[in-house]
């Protein structure tokens, strides 16, 4: 008999808190644990010796980046990635990731290790009230003093999780809770249905279609399964309809299809936002229709009632900012279905319009003429040839980001992961979690200079959990984004932007990695396929320009442009 048919019949044994924590969490079908180890949960990583044969416990080099390792775990699988950290400055630390789970809707458990609850309210050593310090941050904050209690509030935690608009829920540990030993059932998953929509939704959505002269469909959101990425885009094909992804949500759909229009988000093509003003009924199919891809909230007025059907699993979500001609809660893969099964392809008036949002992103991700021996667009798309069909893309906060963005196509078995909360120093430690989370796939990590010295540490992290990952560091020798700011509003008064760098090559070669310096357009797809043929974990240290400070203006044409305001 199984642990959970078991738990089921409601067979029990004496256990410690710590060894019911780790049980815990196999209960709940956790495969990954991300942690930088403390004091406040040794009984809990003891017992997670006893299940080392079912949970890998990653140990990770700071705190922020365990948390993104498993933000990432959690994106690419759909359940709740685990990260397990100490109390005080761990707790601290982990934060940030928290906050791009919560943007993100990435589902997530963060285990933090207490102090002992008698000594609550003393401001005794690390002491943090978690419920105070994550409620801004999580969907729910607990702590566990009762070892009883575990099950139960850990598989609450669970549901939480990846329930509705799934996000991070924060389990605080006492310290001696986890030495009681106490005799209770474990706790599984509940065998909970998804919402499907409702019977009116499909009917009334298709009879707006049927008006519309120039429909777009906007995919965002996570939880997205291959079936109903699918679906989704049968759908679309079928009826022609342009598509478009919302930030840093490139994954959602094949860009080489003819219906693919780009993505909405930080950078995005001047012509395709001004193409979803012109459009009659915007299809927001998990997309929650932030700040970032309604372009700073200017893509309809707010408050107001705009062409929008929103769908999304979360009825709090729907019409936050935008009034929606309708709204639809559901689970986005069962609506996918259902949409798909219900109508199929029929001819449409749309062709033209369509035509002319794709012509717009094939314009726009042409490369232009850059100046210097570097020109970084044309690099990228002949490394597009190199990339294996199912390749993941890690991508951090920056302006560098906007090149892979705009000037690279994804596939559809490819996966994109990056931080709509704009938070530096992510995609290293992403790139590690997906590197673990699907080992033998290749991954591809995008950063700036900035943001891999934030957490570029953790590329240590694979060479002890034997993974390679690719880290590509676009060094411009500044914060390019602010300093893009900086330019527009005070031009040529550079303060606090600059930065001096190391020999990144040489960094990860002083781990035993394989390092590349590309300086010229040709010398980038050999220097990638050496460093796949290598084996070992690798950095390609990108030197780009400091002028060439986005992929749409160089620093001397922003100055211009703001001296004359």
């Amino acid at each position: 008999m199984d642990d959970g048919a078991a738990a089921r019949q409601g067979i029990t044994r004496a256990r410690t808190g710590g060894q019911l924590l780790a049980d815990a969490l196999v209960a709940q079908g956790v495969t990954h644990a991300f942690s930088v180890p403390g004091e406040s949960f040794l009984d809990l990583l003891d017992g997670l010796y006893e299940v080392r044969d079912r949970v890998e416990l990653v140990t990770c080099r700071f705190e922020a980046g365990a948390v993104h390792m498993a933000e990432a775990h959690g994106k690419l699988t759909g359940r709740p990635g685990v990260a397990i950290v100490t109390r005080g400055p761990g707790a601290c630390h982990a934060s940030i990731g928290v906050h791009v789970a919560m943007q993100d809707s990435t589902p997530l458990v963060l285990i933090v290790g207490q102090i002992p609850f008698a000594e609550t309210d003393r401001d005794t050593f690390q002491e943090v009230d978690y419920r105070r310090m994550f409620a801004p941050l999580a969907k729910w904050v607990t702590q566990i003093d009762d070892a009883a209690r575990i099950p139960e509030l850990m598989a609450r935690a669970f549901d939480v999780a990846r329930s509705g608009r799934p996000g991070p829920v924060v389990v605080a540990i006492s310290e001696e809770m986890q030495k009681s030993v106490v005799e209770v059932p474990d706790i599984g998953p509940a065998p909970t249905l998804p919402a499907s929509p409702a019977p009116a939704a499909i009917p009334r959505l298709l009879s707006l279609l049927d008006g519309a002269e120039r429909p777009v469909v906007v995919l965002g959101g996570t939880g997205w399964s291959a079936e109903g990425k699918a679906a989704i885009r049968e759908f679309c094909v079928a009826h022609d309809l342009p598509v478009a992804v919302g930030f840093r949500r490139l994954g959602l759909y094949d860009g080489t299809l003819p219906n693919f229009a780009g993505d909405l988000g930080v950078g995005s093509d001047p012509g395709l936002v001004a193409r979803v003003k012109e459009s009659d009924l915007v299809i927001a199919i998990g997309s929650r229709l932030g700040e970032a891809t309604s372009q700073g909230y200017t893509l309809f007025p707010a408050g107001e009632t705009g062409p929008i059907v929103q769908v999304h699993p979360d009825a709090a979500e729907i019409g936050r900012v935008f009034r929606p001609l309708l709204g639809v809660t559901a689970d986005l893969n069962l609506f996918a279905l259902a949409l798909r099964d219900a109508a199929p392809g029929k001819p449409r008036p749309w062709g033209e319009w369509t035509r002319t949002l794709r012509a717009g992103r094939e314009a726009s991700a042409a490369a232009p003429d850059y100046e210097g021996p570097l020109n970084f667009a044309r690099a990228l798309q002949a490394l597009e040839a190199e990339l294996p069909p199912d390749t993941i893309f890690t991508c951090d906060a920056g302006n560098f980001a906007t090149w892979p963005q705009r000037f690279m196509t994804l596939r559809e078995d490819q996966e994109f992961l990056g931080p709509t909360n704009g938070a530096m120093g992510y995609s290293v430690p992403a790139a590690l979690g997906a590197a673990i989370t699907h080992r033998g796939r290749c991954v591809l990590g995008f950063v700036g200079d900035g943001g891999f010295l934030m957490t570029g540490q953790e590329i240590a992290t694979a060479f002890q959990s034997g993974v390679a990952p690719i880290i590509m560091v676009v060094n411009n020798g500044q914060y390019g984004t602010i300093r893009m700011y900086q330019e527009r509003h005070y031009p040529g008064r550079v303060s606090g932007t600059q930065l001096t760098n190391p020999d990144f090559s040489k960094f990860i070669e002083a781990f035993g990695g394989h390092g590349e310096v590309v300086t010229a357009t040709d010398e980038l797809v050999p220097a990638f396929r050496r460093a796949r043929e290598s084996g070992k974990p690798a950095v390609i240290e990108v030197r780009m320009s400091p002028e060439q400070i986005t992929n749409r203006q160089t620093v001397a044409q922003i100055r211009a442009a703001a001296t004359k305001r």
